[in-house]
């Protein structure tokens, strides 16, 4: 058996278990929905990751772009799109354009500056999207969009993580992502051997934006329910939590990182409200004695293409 073969393999095998899970019920459904949550967690910390990590800005606004897909998608399937199923896709497709266009609309006047504007701007187009969506009446208001059908279930989360994380792989092994990591080691040196850093920015900024798009279309449709309320500045910090406890400009730290945060907040619910302080707290520590993060910038063999690995 071709090695190349064995990625398309354990894919299949894993959407067949999702599958069989999903049809019979086989998994507690408590189960299922931590499951669920952390494969959208891993889909928004992946997308930050390649603005973040292996670009070298920063951006503190991707909830924004998360409810934009959220509210666009749900939109889409309770008033656009035919009440089945079948028509999820388009939704979710929906919502990531949006929020890729979104970030498009950002990215072209952010990143005609240098420094710590984009942390600022992406912070003030996160405030402007809450309050945008507080004063719609068509996404309900302050009192939230109502009537979303439960589509999103393991089958779904289980290929759409699957496919950020093989997208954003791609394209950090690509020319284009040899690019993207020379802007982070130094801009002007990246400049000076004619890579396009602006245009190299805006590509970037508006992929991650895409995939944050798709996971608030998943996280929608899981829920059933959506407030701006959700999409604060919390729920943003949250995304740069998981990715810098796994550690950035690694795929693995990225994907680490979102299964601990998610388990962790999930298994400290017995404190209450003091679980969102335990666990900052731990990982203020651990940014103290590995301020890397778990992986530290390290990668898995597996995710690295055969022409990139040390012999």
């Amino acid at each position: 058996m071709a090695k190349r073969h064995i990625p398309l393999i354990l894919f299949a095998a894993g959407l067949t278990t999702c599958l069989a899970l999903d049809l019979t019920g086989g998994l507690d459904p408590y189960v299922a929905q931590i499951v669920i949550y952390i494969g959208i967690n891993i889909i928004l910390t992946v997308s930050l990751n390649l603005v973040n990590g292996y670009m070298g800005e920063f951006s503190v606004g991707h909830a924004g772009f998360m409810a934009v897909g959220a509210y666009a998608a749900a939109y889409a399937s309770v008033n656009l799109l035919p009440h089945s199923a079948w028509f999820f896709p388009l939704a979710l497709a929906t919502g990531g354009i949006c929020a890729g266009l979104l970030g498009l609309l950002v990215a072209i006047p952010a990143f005609r500056a240098r420094d710590d504007y984009l942390a600022i701007i992406t912070l003030a187009l996160l405030m402007i999207v809450k309050s945008a969506f507080d004063n719609l009446p068509w996404f309900g208001g302050p009192q939230g969009f109502y009537g979303i059908e439960k589509y999103t279930n393991l089958s779904w989360v289980f290929v759409w993580t699957v496919l950020s994380v093989a997208a954003i792989r791609n394209i950090v092994y690509s020319r284009f992502g040899r690019a993207i990591i020379a802007i982070r080691d130094d801009e002007i040196a990246a400049t000076l051997v004619s890579v396009d850093t602006r245009h190299t920015k805006i590509l970037a900024f508006v992929t991650s934006s895409f995939f944050a798009g798709i996971a608030g279309g998943l996280f929608a449709h899981v829920i059933q329910f959506i407030n701006p309320r959700t999409f604060s500045l919390v729920k943003s910090t949250d995304i740069l939590l998981m990715l810098y406890l796994g550690g950035g400009g690694s795929l693995a730290g990225s994907i680490v990182g979102a299964t601990i945060w998610t388990l962790a907040i999930e298994f400290l619910r017995f404190l209450g409200i003091w679980r969102f302080v335990v666990a900052p707290v731990a990982l203020i520590v651990l940014m103290i004695y590995r301020p890397r993060g778990i992986m530290g910038g390290r990668e898995l063999p597996w995710l690295v293409p055969r022409d990139y690995r040390k012999e």
